[in-house]
C-alpha cells in the first residue's frame, strides 16, 4: 500500500498546472449514453474514478478511447448492449448514478446499483428517483438496485421542485430531460459550474436548456442528440487546494488555469485570513499578504458558497493560523474525519456534530497519520507541508480518486514530498 512523506518546512514558489473537473467529467461521461453518435471530452483529467466510470459505461457496451496520454476521451454509444450497472462497478464510486437518467431516456428502463464511494454522508439517492418520477417514470428499489422504467412512449415532461439543492439529483435530471417529450422545469437547481458545464456539452449535442447556472433549469425535450466535442472545465477543487499550499507553506504560487469566478466565495475568505490574489491571462497567483494568516469562519454551502469539498483543505490552513476559528459543515454530516489526524499532529481542534473550532497553534509536528477519504487525504498533505518533520500519510488510494500528479505537482514548486510502498 502506498504512503507519501511530506517533510515541511520550505515555501513554494513556481506554477502548478489545474486539471479538468473529475465532478464534472463525470458527469460529462455519461452523456454519451444519450446519443449514437461519438462524444469527445478533451481536457480530462487522469484518475481513478475516470477509469471507474469508463469500465461502468464499457460495461453497457460503449467504446471508450484514452486519447493525448488520457487527456482525451473519445466514447461512442451507438451499439450499447446492456441498461444493467452492476454493483462491483458501481460500489466504487457514487457518480455511478448518473448512468441511470441517460439510459432511462434512451432505452427506456435501466437497472442501476445503489452506489458506493468515500464514507463522508449518507448521500440519499431519493432526490434522483423523485425526479424521473416526475416525469412519469416507474421506479421500484429490491436487492440494492434501483429498477427504473419509462412510460410508454418515454419519458414526459414535468416539473421537478427539489427539496433541497443536490448536484447529482440535478445532473441526472438535466441528462433525462433533454430526451423526454415536452417541457421539463428544474426547481431548487443545483448552480455549480459543474452543472453550466455539463448543460454547454448537451446544448453542443443538440439539447435545448436555458436557464443552467440559475436555480431554474427549462429543458425542452429533443428526438435525439447528435455527437460533439466538448473542453472539461477547469477542475475548481483541485486549484483552491493547490491555491491554499502557499498560503500553508509560505512562498507564491500561480495555478495555471484558474479563475477567480469558479471560487468567489473561497477568494472571499482566504483574501480575509491574510491571502492576496491575483487574476492573471496566466491563472491565479497566490501568496500571504503579511505575515502569518489569521483566523476566519467558514460555513459550507452549495454554490456560490464555500464548498465542502474545501473544508478539510481549508481546516489544515486554520491549524496555524493566529485565534480561533469555527468552520460549520452544512453539507454532510459525517466529514470531520480528518481533525483526529490533524490533532496527531499536534492541532488543536474540537468537533461538535457538525460544527468545529479551530485554536491555531504555533506549529505542527510531523506524524503518522492515515486518510479517510479523498478531500481529508490532502489536508494532510497541506498540513505536513506546515509541519517540523516528516509526515506520513498512508492510505493513498483516496488521493487518486481526484488528484493526478500530486507529488509533481507539490515537487515542482519546491515540496519535500515523495511516494513510496510500504508493506501491509
Amino acid at each position: 500500500m502506498d504512503s507519501i512523506i511530506v517533510t515541511g518546512g520550505g515555501p513554494l514558489h513556481g506554477t502548478i498546472p489545474i486539471a479538468g473537473a473529475k465532478n464534472a467529467c463525470l458527469t460529462l461521461m455519461p452523456a454519451t449514453l444519450l446519443s449514437d453518435e461519438p462524444l469527445t471530452l478533451t481536457n480530462a483529467p487522469r484518475l481513478s474514478d475516470i477509469r471507474t466510470m469508463t469500465l461502468l459505461l464499457e460495461s453497457l457496451g460503449a467504446e471508450v478511447a484514452r486519447l493525448s496520454d488520457g487527456l482525451v476521451l473519445s466514447m461512442s454509444s451507438h451499439n450499447l448492449n446492456g441498461n444493467r450497472a452492476d454493483y462491483d462497478i458501481v460500489r466504487k464510486m457514487r457518480a455511478s448514478i448518473l448512468v441511470l437518467g441517460p439510459l432511462l431516456a434512451r432505452h427506456g428502463e435501466a437497472v442501476v446499483s445503489l452506489p458506493g464511494g468515500c464514507a463522508i454522508g449518507a448521500r440519499p439517492v431519493d432526490l434522483h428517483l423523485k425526479a424521473f418520477e416526475a416525469m412519469g417514470a416507474t421506479l421500484d428499489l429490491r436487492d440494492g438496485y434501483v429498477h427504473a422504467k419509462a412510460p410508454e412512449g418515454g419519458l414526459r415532461g414535468g416539473v421537478v421542485d427539489f427539496p433541497f439543492v443536490s448536484v447529482g439529483a440535478t445532473e441526472n435530471a438535466l441528462m433525462a430531460a433533454t430526451l423526454a417529450k415536452g417541457t421539463t422545469t428544474l426547481k431548487n437547481a443545483a448552480q455549480e459550474p459543474e452543472i453550466v458545464d455539463l448543460a454547454h456539452c448537451l446544448q453542443a449535442m443538440g439539447a435545448k436548456i436555458s436557464g443552467e447556472g440559475t436555480d431554474t433549469i427549462t429543458i425542452e425535450g429533443v428526438d435525439r442528440l447528435h455527437g460533439a466535442t466538448h473542453r472539461v472545465v477547469t477542475d475548481r477543487i483541485e486549484l483552491g487546494t493547490y491555491m491554499l499550499a502557499p498560503l500553508v507553506a509560505g512562498g507564491e504560487v500561480t495555478c495555471l488555469g484558474g479563475k477567480r469566478a469558479l471560487l468567489e466565495s473561497f477568494c472571499a475568505k482566504i483574501e480575509a485570513a491574510g491571502a492576496t490574489v491575483t487574476e492573471t491571462p496566466e491563472g491565479l497567483t497566490v501568496k500571504r499578504t503579511n505575515g502569518p494568516m489569521k483566523a476566519v469562519d467558514v460555513e459550507t454551502e452549495p454554490f456560490p458558497g464555500f464548498p465542502t469539498d474545501l473544508q478539510a483543505q481549508m481546516m489544515a490552513l486554520l491549524c496555524t493560523a493566529e485565534g480561533k476559528s469555527t468552520l460549520e459543515e452544512k453539507i454532510f454530516e459525517n466529514r470531520f474525519m480528518h481533525a483526529p489526524e490533524l490533532i496527531r499532529m499536534g492541532a488543536d481542534i474540537e468537533v461538535h456534530g457538525g460544527h468545529a473550532t479551530v485554536n491555531g497553534v504555533s506549529k505542527l509536528k510531523g506524524a503518522r497519520v492515515m486518510a479517510t477519504d479523498l478531500r481529508a487525504s490532502v489536508s494532510l498533505i497541506l498540513a505536513g507541508l506546515a509541519a517540523e518533520g516528516e509526515t506520513t500519510v498512508g492510505r493513498v488510494y483516496h488521493l487518486d480518486r481526484g488528484y493526478e500528479h500530486v507529488v509533481a505537482k507539490l515537487s515542482g514548486v519546491g515540496a519535500n514530498i515523495r511516494r513510496v510502498k510500504e508493506d501491509g
